[in-house]
């Protein structure tokens, strides 16, 4: 794995896991931001337009009264779009997911609606006077490049780093266990949160110090038993356990390669 470096502007978020594991983040940079909130704003002033237009015969009966509601109708619409996207698709909206970007918790876990509707509704303040001139300053000025929302909400936005899998994960000494329908099926079933965390790690494990790696992939392995409901074969060390059910969630040669930017907790 060979380290890129990092854009202008963007900076490192470092977090300490309880069992004393780094894991580094890229912070986003206010360009890229503003080119993914630039994509963003044409798409709610799109939205909003087709709804004024829905709604246009209310200009016609009061008028004057268009401008008013489009006003509202842009503030509803923008909340509402930026909410809902980074709740559903955790921490990305369409103009962050083109551009590779992502908002999580400064935890390193992924944000919830709580995050979501925090960051956004603070979005009137960080805009002021114009162009997010506040929001702009305060990031500048932040060591982790949050605006005033991310302060209020306790998030920060990343780059996702687009990792090729190493080729360990297809070839291990488990192989037969791949060909199990049973256990495949099952690690499939894991969910969103489980399978992100176990392709970080195994993704990342390179740049673990061995005691850390050691600490990791035990705790990481007993887990999986448990979830899975099956018991690790005993010639199995819990680092190729992991990276047998890393295989079973790899997808096929050709399929796109998975993004790491979060790190998922169980």
């Amino acid at each position: 794995m060979t380290d890129t470096p990092e854009p202008l502007l963007d900076g490192t978020h470092t977090v300490l896991t309880p069992e004393y594991v780094e894991f580094r983040f890229t912070l986003a940079g206010i360009y890229s931001r503003f080119l993914a909130w630039l994509l963003d704003t044409v798409i709610v002033l799109f939205g909003t337009g087709m709804l004024l237009m829905f709604l246009g015969t209310v200009s016609v009966v009061v008028p004057g009264f268009a401008s008013a509601l489009g006003i509202v109708l842009y503030f509803l619409v923008d909340w509402g779009y930026g909410i809902t996207l980074e709740t559903a698709w955790s921490g990305r909206t369409v103009g962050k997911r083109v551009f590779g970007l992502r908002v999580i918790q400064q935890s390193g876990v992924r944000i919830g609606f709580y995050h979501a509707a925090l960051r956004n509704l603070a979005r009137p303040v960080d805009r002021l006077p114009l162009l997010y001139l506040v929001g702009g300053v305060a990031a500048l000025l932040s060591g982790s490049h949050q605006r005033l929302g991310d302060m209020l909400a306790g998030t920060i936005v990343v780059r996702e780093r687009r990792l090729k899998p190493p080729s360990a994960i297809g070839v291990s000494a488990g192989e037969g266990l791949l060909a199990d329908p049973l256990f495949v099926s099952r690690v499939k079933r894991l969910s969103a949160d489980v399978r992100e965390l176990v392709l970080s790690v195994v993704l990342r494990r390179e740049e673990l110090r061995m005691e850390a790696r050691l600490r990791v992939f035990s705790a990481l392995g007993t887990k999986l038993q448990e979830l899975l409901g099956m018991e690790k074969p005993a010639h199995l060390s819990d680092e190729k356990w992991t990276l047998l059910v890393a295989a079973a969630l790899v997808p096929a040669p050709g399929a796109q390669q998975p993004r790491v930017g979060t790190r998922a907790v169980a």
